[in-house]
Order: structure tokens, then C-alpha cells, then sequence
């Protein structure tokens, strides 16, 4: 691999979401309540977990993890697009767009890996409900996200280090709205080939293994629930997993889709709608998708509005 000269680029203009400039102002607006909702969302539920001693689970500590992870996610490309709706100048460091490509990689790999320890505790707790809380101590919860954590961040140096290596030498435009390695690689001079390797085993070494957790998780619940002679005892185990399905296909169907597709489809427009899609929309969705329908959380957050219209 060519080593990069890093002194042909000190910066990087970011193209953004469009260069029509009628849109800017209409867009900063759409992503401004996104952003908004993402906060207030994952916030109020990590606070939630945190001040409701029922929500004091495996389930909801990894849920708690989840809204941590959402709200590092979006917050590490929401602030700087926003600003560039704005801007003339839409530039980045050669710094900051290494850090900020190593910060979403990491986030990228810790929701991976989170919804599949999710998808181990909903079999523990459908499958084994006797040893629940045996198998599913906090020591091993904490282990389980430690872990997850420590994956993330090995992953993401590699692919960090493995980028800014190389020469970005004909141009500095980034055409994307954040340092994202598909479009880095295709900005830069040097021969790439090692790199499409080493981003498309990694990724799939990640997503592979979250996958495979998830469904080997989904096929044992499956199976159990089927057993269940109650109809109403049928329903009620598969809703506690509805919520969790959903962040599982929303999210994975599109990482999916971005990654692990050869080179020669890549399409940068097509790749911006998607990376909207997992970068932002789906850090907002998750809260929604785990507080509408789910009676703990919609309770507790009753009980703690009830609280504090009593207090003022």
C-alpha cells in the first residue's frame, strides 16, 4: 500500500446532500428537528432507565446503551452538516474527518453488536425464563457491553489507519456529507485495492457475527413461542421482541446495502439517501420504536411526568 504524503492535504471541502442552494435552508430545517428528536428521544430514555429502579434490567441496560450509542452517533455528524446548510466554505480538517470517520465506525460497530446482545437476552429471557436473572447477571452485562465497546474501537482504528494512509492528492472534495471510507477511497490516488479488502472482510466480520447471533437467537424464540399453547401467551412473548426486529432489520438492511456491495455499483447519490437513512433517521426512530408500544417505558414515563407536575 502507498503510503500518503498527508502534507498534499491539510483539509476537505464536504459536498454535502446537494449543491442546489435553494434546498440548503429547507434541509437545515428537516435535519435541525431530526436532530432535536434524537436528542430529546435517546436523552429522556437514557435518564429514564436511569431513574426508574423497575427499568434497572438486562433489557433495558443494553436498551440504555442502544440510546448512548444513537445519541454519540448522530451528534458526531448532525452539528458539522448542519453548520455546512449554511456555510460557503463546507470544509473539514484533515484531522477532524479522521476522527469523525473513527468515531462513526466505532458507533457503527457498537449498535451491531448491542442488537445482538439484545437479541441473546430476549432468547435467555423466552427460552430459559427460570435463569433469567442467573444467566443474565450484571456482571455479565457489563462484560457483554464492555466487549461490544472494545470491538468498536479496535475495528474502527484499523479502518482509520488503514484510510489515512493513503494519497489524496487530485482532489480534496469529498462528495458525502461526512468522512465515510467509500467516499475517501474513491477521492484518492493511491491504489485502494488492499483497503476495499480489508473495509469488506472487517465489515462482514462484524455484521456476519451480529447476524448470525441474531437469527440463531430469532430461530431458538421462534421455536419456543410456537410451543406456547395461549394464544395470549403467544402473543404477548413475540411483542417483547417486535420492537427489537425492527431496529434489527432497519439497521442491518441497511448497513447492508452500503457496505457489502462490489465497488463497480457504488453509487455516491444512491449511498448519501442510505447513509441519511442509518446516520440520522434511524438514531431518531429507535427511541420512538422502543417507547410507543412498550407499557414498562410508557408507565415509568408516566409516573415520572406525574412526579414532577406534582413537584412544581
Amino acid at each position: 500500500m502507498e503510503k500518503g504524503n498527508h502534507s498534499e492535504v491539510t483539509e476537505f471541502i464536504l459536498s454535502g446532500l446537494t449543491d442546489r442552494l435553494e434546498l440548503q435552508v429547507p434541509l437545515f430545517g428537516v435535519f435541525l428537528v431530526i436532530y432535536g428528536i434524537t436528542l430529546v428521544g435517546n436523552g429522556g430514555m437514557i435518564l429514564l432507565i436511569t431513574i426508574d429502579t423497575r427499568l434497572h434490567t438486562p433489557m433495558y441496560f443494553s436498551l440504555s446503551n442502544l440510546s448512548f450509542c444513537d445519541l454519540c452517533f448522530s451528534s458526531i455528524i448532525s452539528p458539522k452538516m448542519l453548520l455546512n446548510f449554511l456555510a460557503e466554505r463546507k470544509s473539514i480538517s484533515y484531522t477532524a474527518c479522521a476522527v469523525q470517520m473513527y468515531l462513526s465506525i466505532a458507533f457503527t460497530d457498537v449498535e451491531c453488536l448491542l442488537l445482538a446482545v439484545m437479541a441473546y437476552d430476549r432468547y435467555v429471557a423466552i427460552c430459559n425464563p427460570l435463569l433469567y436473572t442467573v444467566t443474565m447477571s450484571r456482571q455479565l452485562c457489563k462484560v457483554l457491553v464492555a466487549g461490544v465497546y472494545a470491538a468498536g474501537v479496535m475495528d474502527s482504528m484499523i479502518h482509520t489507519c488503514f484510510t489515512f494512509q493513503l494519497s489524496f492528492c487530485s482532489s480534496n472534495i469529498i462528495n458525502h456529507f461526512f468522512c465515510d471510507i467509500p467516499p475517501l477511497l474513491a477521492l484518492s490516488c493511491s491504489d485502494t485495492r488492499i483497503n476495499e479488502i480489508v473495509m469488506f472482510a472487517f465489515t462482514c466480520y462484524i455484521i456476519v457475527i451480529s447476524l448470525v447471533i441474531v437469527l440463531l437467537s430469532y430461530v431458538y424464540i421462534t421455536s419456543t413461542i410456537l410451543h406456547i399453547r395461549s394464544p395470549n401467551g403467544r402473543h404477548r412473548a413475540f411483542s417483547t421482541c417486535t420492537f427489537h426486529l425492527t431496529s434489527v432489520v432497519l439497521f442491518f438492511g441497511t448497513l447492508l446495502f452500503m457496505y457489502l456491495r462490489p465497488t463497480s455499483s457504488y453509487s455516491m447519490d444512491t449511498d448519501k439517501v442510505a447513509s441519511v437513512f442509518y446516520t440520522l433517521v434511524i438514531p431518531m426512530l429507535n427511541p420512538l420504536i422502543y417507547s410507543l408500544r412498550n407499557t414498562e417505558v410508557k408507565d415509568s414515563l408516566r409516573k415520572a411526568m406525574n412526579k414532577l407536575l406534582t413537584n412544581s
